[in-house]
Order: C-alpha cells, then sequence, then structure tokens
C-alpha cells in the first residue's frame, strides 16, 4: 500500500495518546479521525491491482529510427471503479534519451467490468529484441488519498531491423542492370556474356551484334542479343570482429557493412543470382542459404537484428574454412572486413590462394571520413602532427590494398555513406564483364 504525505501524517497523529496533547487537541484529533477514516474508506474503493487482466497487441518488428507502438490492454473485472497511473517498463534502449518518462506512464479510468486500451511509443535506439519489463499499476481512490500498487508481467518482443537507409541507391542501380539487360527503351546492345536471342535489326544497333549467318537464313538482318550472367551464386560475409566494433562517425563499422550488404543482396536477386550470408569472427554467428528471391531479403535483415561485434579477434583460419564450405563451387565471396595492416596481412592474406583459386573475391572495408579531413588539416602544430598519423594511416590502408590487388582480390574502400552503392557498382561491373 503507498501513502500520501497527507495520510501519513494522519496515521503518525492517530499513534499519540489523547492524554499527552491535552484539551486543546480534543478538536483537531476529531478532524483527523474523520480524515482517517476518509482514507480507509478511499483505499478500500480502490480497485485491486491483482486481479486486473492485462494482454498486449501492437508491432512486433520495426526499423532502426522508426516509431513502434505496442498496445496495452487492461480489463478489469472487478466491481470497483479502476482510477490508475500505469508505468509500462521498457529497457533503457527503447527510447531516445530523455522522452523515457513521458513515453511509458499513462493515467487511465476503467469502469467496473470493462477494458480500455492504452499506447506505449517506443522509438528504439540499438538493433535487436527489446522484451517488455513489468507494468507497475498504481489504483487510486475516488479521493485519492490512499493507493493500491503492484506489478505485472505480461512478455511481448520487438525486434529491431537494420535501417536499411542504402534503398535510396537501389532504384538508380536497378536501371544500369536494366541496361546491361538490354531492357531499356535507348537502342543500346545488353552486355553481358550470355546469348540470350536473336531479334531484327534496328538503326542504331551496334554492328557487331549482326549474326551473319542467322541473317543469311532469314533473308533480313539479325543482330543478336545479350545479358549478364544468372542464377550466379554469391556469398556475403560479414566480419563480426573486434575491428568491426569500431565506431565511424556515430555507428559501428559493422552497422554501415550490413547496410551495404543488404543494398547487394537485394541488386543481386533482382539480377537473377542466388545470396547467402555469413557472419562469423571465432565462430559463425548468423548465416542464410538457400533462401529464395524473395525472402533473401526479408531472411537478411532478421540474421542481422541481434548481431553485435565480438571484442575478439578474427580467427581468418576458420572463416576461410566455413566460406569454402557454404561456397563449394565457383562463387562471387564479398567479405566485409577492415583493411587494418596487421589482421589483413597476418590473418588473411596467407589464406586468400586457397579462396581466390576456386572464387572470385571482393573485399570491402569502411574508411572513416574524418581521416581525409585530418590529413588536409594545418595551422597548429598539433594539426601538423594529425594530419602526419593520418597520412601514414592512409599510406598504410593503401598498401594493404595493393597486397590485396595482387592476389586477384577486388578492393572497395569506401566511406559510410557510398559504400553500399560503391560495392553495388562493383558487382555489376563484375556481371557486365562475365566475371561472376
Amino acid at each position: 500500500m503507498a501513502l500520501t504525505g497527507r495520510a501519513a501524517l494522519l496515521a503518525a497523529l492517530g499513534s499519540v495518546p489523547v492524554g499527552l496533547l491535552g484539551p486543546s487537541w480534543t478538536g483537531l484529533l476529531a478532524v483527523n479521525g474523520t480524515l482517517a477514516l476518509a482514507c480507509a474508506v478511499d483505499y478500500a474503493l480502490a480497485a485491486p491491482v491483482r486481479t486486473l487482466e492485462p494482454t498486449r497487441s501492437g508491432d512486433t518488428s520495426v526499423r532502426l529510427g522508426e516509431p513502434a507502438d505496442v498496445h496495452l490492454t487492461l480489463t478489469n473485472p472487478g466491481t470497483r471503479t479502476l482510477r490508475a497511473d500505469v508505468r509500462d517498463a521498457w529497457p533503457p534502449s527503447s527510447w531516445i534519451p530523455g522522452t523515457e518518462a513521458a513515453a511509458s506512464r499513462h493515467s487511465l479510468t476503467v469502469p467496473a467490468g470493462e477494458r480500455r486500451r492504452l499506447t506505449t511509443r517506443l522509438r528504439p535506439t540499438r538493433r535487436g529484441d527489446r522484451r517488455a519489463d513489468r507494468i507497475t499499476i498504481r489504483s487510486y481512490g475516488p479521493l485519492r488519498l490512499l493507493a493500491r500498487q503492484g506489478s505485472h508481467t505480461v512478455p511481448w518482443t520487438v525486434r529491431v531491423l537494420p535501417p536499411f537507409t542504402s534503398r535510396k541507391h537501389l532504384p538508380s542501380r536497378l536501371a544500369r542492370l536494366r541496361e546491361l539487360d538490354g531492357r531499356t527503351s535507348v537502342l543500346t546492345r545488353g552486355e553481358g556474356t550470355e546469348f540470350d536471342s536473336l531479334r531484327d535489326y534496328v538503326p542504331g544497333d551496334d554492328t557487331r551484334s549482326i549474326d551473319w549467318r542467322a541473317t543469311a537464313r532469314r533473308n533480313k538482318v539479325a543482330v543478336r542479343t545479350w545479358r549478364p550472367e544468372r542464377d550466379r551464386h554469391i556469398l556475403i560475409c560479414l566480419d563480426t570482429g573486434r575491428t568491426a566494433a569500431g565506431r565511424v562517425g556515430d555507428a559501428p563499422r559493422l552497422d554501415s557493412a550490413m547496410d551495404a550488404a543488404l543494398l547487394l543482396a537485394a541488386l543481386a536477386t533482382r539480377a537473377g543470382d542466388r545470396v547467402d550470408l555469413l557472419a562469423h569472427d571465432r565462430r559463425p554467428r548468423a548465416q542464410v542459404q538457400g533462401r529464395s528471391a524473395a525472402d533473401t531479403l526479408p531472411a537478411f535483415v532478421n540474421a542481422m537484428a541481434g548481431l553485435e561485434p565480438a571484442l575478439v579477434e578474427t580467427d581468418s583460419r576458420a572463416l576461410v574454412s566455413q566460406i569454402l564450405r557454404s561456397a563449394p563451387r565457383r562463387s562471387l565471396v564479398v567479405l566485409l572486413t577492415s583493411l587494418d595492416a596487421a589482421p589483413v596481412e597476418e590473418g588473411l592474406l596467407p589464406l586468400l590462394p586457397r579462396l581466390t583459386q576456386r572464387h572470385t573475391v571482393i573485399v570491402a572495408s569502411v574508411a572513416d571520413p574524418h581521416i581525409a579531413e585530418m590529413a588536409a588539416s594545418r595551422g597548429s602544430l598539433d594539426a601538423v602532427y594529425e594530419a602526419a598519423a593520418a597520412t601514414r594511416t592512409g599510406s598504410q590502408r593503401l598498401r594493404t590494398a595493393e597486397q590485396l590487388s595482387l592476389h586477384g582480390v577486388h578492393v572497395v574502400d569506401a566511406t559510410p555513406d557510398t559504400l553500399a552503392p560503391a560495392l553495388a557498382d562493383a558487382y555489376l561491373s563484375l556481371k557486365a564483364a562475365g566475371r561472376l
């Protein structure tokens, strides 16, 4: 039972013997006795909390940065009206800092035998599963002098998915893919290496596409149309080791890598290729295999929702072995990892021949734009030292990229805002050249 300040004072006065107070206090005690009686009646009229029947409904998933509405329905099966303050508790990362108090606290009145619904709007600030904590209900009497308080546990989980901010680049890359297929309204030769069909020559067609044998048979000029390779296998590998935990701007490198992976997966499935996912550090953290084109992107998003970087060094040997098991036939392997010299030179480089002799390999990495700003800074002694450090870091990344290129690896090194479209462009270039 929760006591208000006035009720606590009345209770304290009621415990003082009358003889110690004297005659002048007799009237006061009579008044206080009346108030104490009012408090007792008010408490008796407060609806009990334990018998309430709370249930939940609402959103079960939401993209990071978007709101999610979770509904809480309170059913009052008793004979007294419920007048209550309700706190719907969730983990701190379910709210934008400073908004939790206003969003999680509600006041409502539920007549006897009826139910009411209230809505808690979550605005998660991190990926992963957010599970509801207890709901605490404080039930008041008509005078709000005393209150009954209790808690209920009503399970509910909201999965916070990656935001997929690079989706805005998808239309332009799909337009480029249509150009490769030769399915645009302009008179261009579809690029690619797989023969598609024959059609009549149209002024403006590339004369190199003329099929002279078919022209002789048909007595009409016929041209060949081409399309990029289809039904190729792509394995996207996310390095979830300690280097993925480094923050670039406001987000870890892993988040930028996931965004690039989602854009590539969306583009590749539209191109008719099969896309799988592997997240690995010392052991596999998530894996998506054998999904249909329609299910690939939802499966990727769900698998990535709970991924967090592990503060351990990635086991490159185990990673390469897992890649070879996941892709036994020739595939495009896209490894989203760091270009830091030590992990690459000591871990990945000695193992690359095992990958490149069977697969086409792209290594994509998130670059820190602040390093370029530091390299251009001047004007003070500290700025000069920062510029020297940034220049050295940039040289090391360039040297690491060159070493990877010598092993036949395609390197994509871009800032968080440009990594996703740069990786998509690298995929389209390889597809147009028939190198998948």
